[in-house]
């Protein structure tokens, strides 16, 4: 089974391209700065590991993923080698995404962005309930579960 689970923080915007063709698709990029901790004095060190997204996943991190964020990703491992131009041989070693998701509040993370898509509302939809968000006017004929 290759299975890997990662909560990190961003250390770029992610770079996102489209492939050439009549079924063009997104192929984001990105790098998550992911937190190790030692068994000697609780020492922090930090893993910087390539991902790979395609299709709808590339094209929700380019709209709401930026520099900084926190986010969770569930993918596989993916190697890869290709020669360089100087007739080297490179390794790689990439995540795929098979899921994204962010990890941390909008206001945890210090952005005034709509990340949530709930419009330009003066206090977050969470604020009002503790821990449980609250429902905005006008989408709740768009619920699956009326």
């Amino acid at each position: 089974m290759n299975k890997v689970i990662l909560m990190g923080r961003l250390t770029r915007d992610p770079d996102v391209r489209y492939s050439q063709g009549a079924n063009a698709t997104a192929v984001a990029r990105y790098t998550l700065a992911v937190d190790r901790r030692f068994n000697r004095n609780d020492e922090n060190n930090t893993d910087f590991i390539n991902i790979v997204a395609f299709g709808k996943a590339a094209e929700f991190a380019e709209k709401y993923f930026h520099k900084g964020i926190k986010v969770l990703v569930t993918g596989r491992i993916q190697t890869g080698s290709y020669t360089n131009k100087d007739g080297q041989k490179v390794y790689t070693t990439d995540v795929v995404v098979e899921d994204q998701e962010f990890a941390e509040s909008k206001n945890a993370s210090g952005e005034g962005g709509n990340a949530g898509g709930f419009g330009n509302r003066s206090e977050s939809p969470a604020a009002a309930d503790g821990d449980f968000m609250s429902i905005p006017d006008g989408i709740v004929e768009e619920l699956p579960f009326n």
